[in-house]
């Protein structure tokens, strides 16, 4: 019983409280304070991680830019389900995102948000995404964990943007963090960290990230491949496109 017990332990998947993870993999988010403070260095890759938020566009997405650009060099898909505004193209160019990389997709208006909380399961498993990023009206602890095992099944980096008042609520996402904004600046809260000390609390210059994109490694390069989403148009922009797909009815 004991051999089987160490045998176990030993498994990269296993995550013993109060041990850390040394190898647990992260992408660098391109600010020294946040990477310092984030197990392994860096966002937590092959899962999910969850921005909580009071308001939209407190800084939420310049917080990704750096993690974002170098990832969308890596020849996987960038997906945006269902954002609430349309990202401004010249911004994310500005910011060093590849925008030929970049999908929006707009699933179709269904009671609840099926649909959205659909594309994005589908999206974290298909394997051809780097990051993922929803925008879900609401997700319950059930639907949290099929997008958690999704993340891990497809290799992809999830990241959910909800809403401050669920901050209580349990959650299985790898990171939580809350985000606000007051008179000194942006203030980053770890809710939930696996692997590593809670309830941190950080001071960010948005504007300041260590670099503006970073290099990708080369294990990182995986050839380009389509979502099994239709593609319907694009969103031209001064310094690119971005692709704007929605959900077939076929895939309902």
């Amino acid at each position: 019983m004991n051999d089987t017990m160490h045998e176990l332990l030993r498994q990269p998947g296993i995550w013993r409280a109060g041990t850390g993870n040394p190898r647990q993999a992260a992408i660098p988010s391109g600010f020294t304070e946040l990477d310092q403070a984030l197990p392994g260095g860096g966002w937590p890759e092959n899962a999910l991680t969850e921005v909580l938020h009071d308001q939209y566009g407190i800084g939420e997405l310049r917080l990704l830019m750096p993690a974002l650009a170098r990832l969308s060099r890596s020849g996987r898909w960038i997906a945006l389900i269902a954002p609430p505004h349309i990202p401004y193209a010249p911004a994310l160019a500005a910011q060093g995102v590849d925008l030929s990389h970049v999908l929006l997709v707009h699933p179709r208006a269904s009671g609840k948000g099926h649909d959205a909380l659909w594309a994005l399961e589908q999206a974290l498993r298909s394997g051809t995404c780097a990051a993922v990023l929803g925008w879900p009206a609401q997700a319950d602890e059930r639907q949290l964990r099929r997008l958690q095992l999704a993340a891990e099944a497809g290799g992809t980096w999830g990241i959910l943007f909800r809403r401050e008042t669920t901050a209580d609520q349990s959650s299985p996402a790898a990171l939580r963090l809350r985000l606000r904004q007051d008179e000194q600046g942006t203030l980053i809260s770890l809710l939930k960290c696996r692997g590593g000390m809670q309830r941190q609390q950080i001071r960010l210059d948005l504007d300041r990230p260590r670099v503006r994109a970073m290099p990708v490694s080369p294990r990182s390069c995986f050839p380009q491949m389509s979502l099994p989403l239709e593609a319907a148009e694009t969103t031209p922009g001064k310094h690119g496109r971005l692709r704007l797909v929605r959900q077939p009815e076929k895939l309902r």
